[in-house]
């Protein structure tokens, strides 16, 4: 019979034997990012976090010009690279990519720090610098109503070469205008995904295909013009399956044609149409709650924009 041999003294139990995740003790910075990459993705991070983090190792790497163990990584390595990223790459880092890449090094050394493979974690010394980016550009209510004034134009044909009607202008700005929704959200937009048969005015189904995106998905009404709009433009342009069948690009120089007619000195986007949207909504006293389900935001970006968004809604000086 075997006898189960106990600890003369309390304390000298066998410590739990930590997994390591696949990596051997000296494990590689190349090796634990392949790891890392699987990590995240096992985690369900956002594609474009994984994708960020990523790029952020590499350009560590590069920087590093080898591929060292990550346990004789240390803070001073580390700091040196932040202080090159700054001020001796040769390339402009904003503050909020900045920010990101210190934010990298801390989720990557602190995994690897509960994985046991650095003896302490080099990147924890490190902190934030506040971000000061600038406040993004919104049209004030003369300039949409300066910028309407010359899409309805464009519709009877006013301002369009060989003065032929063009109704996209106006449809485009008043989606943006009224929904909020990104420039990909609008180019992925269906006309399968529009439903104009409502007594309360059309509505639109921003839908996304990737897993983990569902917290996007959501259902936005439009005014009732906004039909009248639609049903112009679809007898001019005769789309067949996405409702803008061009680039981006095109429509930004849409965009673009229309800020030059109405003389907007800082131009016309799909992000200051969006912004737009976001102060106007605010401003109407929509719930901030129900706004960020809007604009299709996480509760983590939400803590982020909401406080911008209430500094663009204070009246200009």
């Amino acid at each position: 019979m075997t006898v189960e041999q106990l600890p003369l003294f309390p304390g000298d139990e066998p410590q739990a034997v930590r997994p390591r995740a696949g990596l051997a003790p000296g494990a590689s910075l190349d090796a634990a990012m392949k790891r890392f990459e699987e990590h995240m993705i096992q985690q369900d991070y956002a594609e474009n976090t994984v994708k960020s983090f990523l790029g952020d190792l590499r350009i560590f790497k590069r920087y590093l010009k080898a591929n060292p163990p990550v346990d004789e990584i240390s803070t001073k390595d580390l700091r040196d690279f932040l202080h090159w990223l700054q001020h001796e790459r040769g390339k402009p880092c904003s503050p909020k990519s900045y920010a990101r890449r210190l934010t990298t090094l801390k989720v990557f050394f602190s995994w690897l720090a509960d994985l046991g493979l650095v003896p302490t974690d080099p990147a924890a010394p490190l902190t934030h610098k506040p971000v000061h980016t600038p406040l993004p550009r919104i049209l004030y209510d003369d300039q949409v109503e300066q910028v309407l004034a010359v899409t309805r134009q464009m519709m009877v044909g006013e301002n369009t070469p060989d003065r032929q009607p063009d109704p996209r202008p106006h449809l485009l700005v008043n989606l943006l205008l009224h929904t909020g929704i990104k420039k990909q959200e609008c180019m992925r937009l269906r006309l399968a995904h529009i439903d104009t048969s409502g007594t309360a005015g059309p509505v639109i189904h921003i839908r996304y295909d990737k897993p983990g995106m569902e917290y996007k998905e959501r259902r936005l009404r439009l005014p009732a013009a906004w039909a009248r709009t639609l049903a112009a433009y679809r007898r001019i342009y005769e789309p067949q399956d996405h409702l803008f069948p061009c680039t981006g690009r095109n429509l930004e120089y849409v965009l673009g044609n229309v800020a030059k007619l109405a003389g907007l000195p800082d131009g016309l986007s799909f992000e200051m149409l969006r912004w737009t949207c976001a102060v106007r909504d605010f401003q109407a006293r929509m719930d901030a709650d129900r706004l960020r389900r809007k604009l299709g935001l996480s509760q983590m970006s939400w803590q982020e924009t909401e406080p911008r968004i209430i500094r663009l809604a204070e009246p200009p000086l």
